[in-house]
Parts: C-alpha cells; sequence; structure tokens
C-alpha cells in the first residue's frame, strides 16, 4: 500500500439516509454516500453525462437513476448502465470503521 494515501472520516453511519443516497461535502467536492444492499460505497455526485447531482436521483439499492437525463450506474461499481450515461461514475474506496464511513485519500 502507498504510503501517501491514508483513510479520512467522511461520515458517521448514523447519519446515514438508510437504503438510500447521502449527500456530503468533502474537500470541496459534492460526494454521494450510497447505503447500497452490499455496504457503504461512495462517488463523486455529480452524473458523467450533464453533471446532475445524483443525490437528487432515484436510488433503489443498486442502482442510481440520474434526475436529468435518466442515465443509470451501479453504485456499488460506478459502472455506466443506461445512457445517454456512458463514462463510468469516480468511486472511492470506502469503508466503515467505529460507525465512520472512511475514505481512502
Amino acid at each position: 500500500m502507498n504510503a501517501d494515501r491514508r483513510w479520512e472520516d467522511l461520515i458517521a453511519v448514523s447519519e446515514l439516509e438508510t437504503g438510500d443516497v447521502t449527500p456530503v461535502r468533502w474537500r470541496g467536492r459534492d460526494l454521494a454516500v450510497y447505503d447500497t444492499v452490499d455496504g457503504v460505497t461512495v462517488s463523486l455526485a455529480r452524473c458523467t453525462h450533464a453533471g446532475a447531482n445524483l443525490c437528487d436521483g432515484y436510488f433503489d439499492g443498486k442502482y442510481i437513476e440520474c434526475p436529468l437525463h435518466q442515465g443509470l450506474f451501479d453504485a456499488r461499481t460506478g459502472q455506466a448502465k443506461a445512457r445517454p450515461a456512458w463514462r463510468n461514475l469516480r468511486m472511492f474506496d470506502a469503508r466503515v470503521q467505529g460507525g465512520i464511513v472512511q475514505i481512502r485519500v
């Protein structure tokens, strides 16, 4: 592991919207924290197609739908699943430690 990369606290698990997407502002960036069926994941919050905030989209526990043009992403992997979105989301390594969601930076 690169010594320069470390884990940083992002949000308490108790503050997450259970089974949904929680917006978090971190270092001037809008992030989306997903409470997926497979655990917590984190991505940049903006759609790669037209920049809409994905935190306002429909989330079913696996997939997040862009509220603007209905592009679809797998919130667990960031993979674009339906057009007009074709570029994957930028995902962050995430984990839960001591009740806190952390991301690797």
